[in-house]
């Protein structure tokens, strides 16, 4: 149970100031009207919209009539902090910094959030269940130790998780759950400062930005002609960042020694592994810290802006990106750029997975789940990428083995969580990809039931005739070819 008093609210009690706290429009303030540095993409540019009326485009994502601010942690930018913002300009240095890492208020908001996030334990094996429980004593605790200069962030738990589609294994590094509240507490004081910075066309991990924001530029450029592709890919990007030359972009804005000091420390803090002990960082900030994705962004932002200024029509997500050009020519002018770039820059292009494709035709290439091929101007194909199918699957095995003695109800419940999420992201799709998904499914459903009734080997049209699609309607299965044939009979309303 948490203390009482002022300075140790419950949980449920905090969960709802953060709420009303939520900073929108329609504050006693107003909106913010804070101008970023770099603008959106010119009018000689395409629109990051794509064409109105086409069934499978994705939504338009352009012209957000919000506070582009209402994200910010208000307790450290205030009014006045975001008119200071809004005057900066490239050559603007911030130096003090510090006191707002530690407020109170913004600890406080940085343990709700770890909360809500879960995740796994560091390597002290604490949890954030622990962290609920004694919410005021580590926040007062990690306050002392922040200001007293006795905090020392603990080595990432390294995880080898799955690499989809391959038999290698992707290294996760886990921050203990204490540093993960002060790496959050130092993002919401840094973040507005290099967001202000980044390009439009970066979407990954940002606020106000999305996977579907950067498929919707991508395909409005695809829909305009620009179909020669330069499917770009990092290798091994987040654990190959070199720091020298990441202090130094950092440092271009952030004076604050303090500041500085506490992101070297989070850099040199290392890697534990199971039966390997701790091993050193030298280079790279974990894919798991709550502070990587962040530098990683300002890491690539230079060449975001150089794309940018010399008329590539670019679109990142994280370390995942594409160049766009209308003829081939373009591509391999752009290419080459980036490749320069690269290697000044100390990261990798992957040699086997960094090509140039012709959207145009048959082949086409993989972006952000989906696979895009044979655009025209007006659109393409696109469907799920094989690697999104086969994720899919190995989901809905995990629910659906052939033992399984739950009741139709309980499996089809369960299944629906799964389908209805993954519909949501993939319903631009073609509609043959929906339909392939429902009968994979149903026939799956079906293997259950014959092996119910001791039947052996594969489905047969007995079962078929058993169980039809009406059977499966009736049992309330989600169906992604109904859901994706009513939203696309409401857009055709709309439009």
């Amino acid at each position: 149970m948490l203390e009482s008093g002022p300075k140790s609210r419950p949980a449920e009690v905090r969960a709802s100031v953060v709420a009303e706290k939520g900073g929108k429009p329609s504050g006693a303030k107003g909106r913010r009207k804070v101008e970023a540095r770099r603008q959106p993409m010119t009018e000689n540019k395409p629109a990051t919209v794509g064409r109105t009326g086409a069934s499978t485009d994705f939504p338009k994502q352009a012209g957000d009539s919000q506070d582009q601010w209402d994200w910010v942690e208000r307790s450290i930018w205030t009014e006045r902090m975001l008119e200071r913002l809004a005057q900066s300009q490239e050559s603007t240095v911030w130096y003090s910094l510090w006191d707002k890492v530690c407020n109170p208020e913004n600890l406080d908001q940085a343990i709700l959030k770890v909360i809500l996030n879960r995740g796994g334990a560091g390597v002290d094996g604490y949890t954030t269940e622990q962290l609920k429980g004694q919410w005021a004593q580590q926040r007062d605790q990690l306050r002392e130790e922040l200001n007293g200069g006795t905090y020392r962030p603990k080595p990432a738990r390294r995880a080898w998780i799955p690499k989809l589609g391959s038999a290698e294994l992707r290294p996760l590094g886990i921050p203990a759950v204490r540093d993960r509240v002060v790496q959050t507490a130092l993002r919401a004081v840094l973040e507005p400062i290099f967001e202000r910075e980044f390009a439009a066309q970066s979407h990954g991990f940002r606020p106000r930005h999305s996977a579907l924001k950067a498929l919707a530029q991508m395909e409005s450029l695809l829909q305009a002609g620009y179909t020669w592709v330069v499917d770009a890919d990092l290798k091994q990007y987040f654990d190959t960042i070199p720091h020298g030359r990441l202090h130094q972009l950092i440092k271009q804005r952030i004076a604050d020694g303090r500041v500085l000091n506490l992101l070297e420390q989070y850099l040199k803090a290392g890697v534990m592994e199971s039966h390997k002990g701790w091993t050193p960082t030298s280079e790279g900030t974990p894919q798991g810290a709550v502070i990587s994705p962040l530098l990683a962004n300002l890491y690539l932002n230079p060449l975001d802006h150089q794309m940018e200024d010399h008329g590539y029509q670019m679109v990142r997500f994280a370390d995942d990106f594409v160049v766009c050009g209308r003829t081939e020519a373009e591509a391999r002018a752009a290419l080459a750029e980036i490749t320069a770039w690269v290697q000044e820059a100390g990261v990798r292009l992957h040699p086997a997975k960094t090509r140039i494709v012709n959207a145009a035709e048959k082949g086409g290439f993989d972006f952000l789940g989906y696979h895009f091929e044979q655009y025209r101007p007006g659109g393409g194909k696109k469907w799920p990428r094989q690697k999104s199918q086969f994720k899919l699957r190995e989901k809905l095995r995990e629910k659906l083995p052939r033992n399984r003695g739950t009741s139709v109800a309980a499996i089809v419940s369960d299944v629906n969580k799964t389908l209805r999420g993954w519909y949501g992201y993939f319903k631009y799709s073609l509609p043959s990809a929906m339909q392939r998904v429902d009968e994979w499914t149903r026939e799956r459903i079906r293997h259950i039931l014959r092996r119910r009734h001791r039947r052996r080997g594969l489905v047969r049209g007995r079962e078929r005739t058993e169980y039809p699609i009406a059977w499966f309607e009736r049992q309330g299965l989600f169906s992604l070819k109904t859901a994706q044939a009513q939203w696309l009979q409401s857009q055709a309303g709309n439009h």
